[in-house]
């Protein structure tokens, strides 16, 4: 079963037009007009085995909060269709990356129940033109429209691009491991039977 979806979102703010392949090879083609955003993309398809093309135009004139938000809808939407009823899916992946100074940890649960936690000093500052709360913002549109529990924490570091490269190269390989397919599990790993 091929899990490969397309997705389209036109909002008087944005236009999104993404596309995903859970199992691929970590090949990218992003284009939202952030360039930091499509920085994280890149290497969050490449360190998850994601086939990813992004193609987003948006209010960048107002700032880059509407292109991000919308652009983490779209990613949360697209593993929400991908991985359809999610049997035979491992469900779970966590993960712990170093970049640098910094160290990030992350874990999820892919069980139709959206929840976001992030510990990490990304409240106040850039990286260039890039303000970093965004990050927060990108999750929360990825985990409310993957129905993904997700929590985040940087225990410590002190360069912001560093903390979010980690976190995204983090965010990808959890999510690489929740996704995969596991023989060993008959329909979907709940003991409810349903997710």
């Amino acid at each position: 079963m091929k899990r490969e979806v397309e997705i389209s979102r036109k909002t008087r703010e944005t236009e999104v037009e993404l596309k995903l392949n859970v199992d691929g090879t970590g090949k990218s083609q992003i284009k939202t007009g952030v360039g930091f955003l499509d920085h994280m993309l890149e290497l969050f398809a490449k360190h998850g085995f994601f086939d990813l093309t992004v193609d987003a135009t948006g209010d960048l004139h107002v700032d880059a909060h509407h292109t991000v938000e919308d652009v983490g809808i779209c990613l949360g939407e697209a593993f929400n269709r991908a991985v359809g009823e999610k049997v035979g899916m491992c469900r779970f992946g966590n993960s712990s990356v170093p970049m640098y100074e910094a160290l990030a940890h992350v874990s999820l649960d892919i069980c139709g129940r959206p929840f976001f936690r992030q510990d990490a000093s990304l409240q106040h500052g850039k990286v260039g033109d890039f303000d970093v709360e965004l990050v927060e913002e990108f999750f929360h549109g990825f985990v409310n429209h993957s129905g993904t529990t997700l929590h985040v924490s940087v225990p410590y570091g002190t360069n912001h691009h560093h903390i979010i490269e980690a976190v995204f190269k983090a965010f990808a390989k959890a999510l690489d491991l929740a996704t995969s397919m596991d023989a060993r599990v008959s329909g979907v790993l709940s003991t409810k039977g349903t997710l």
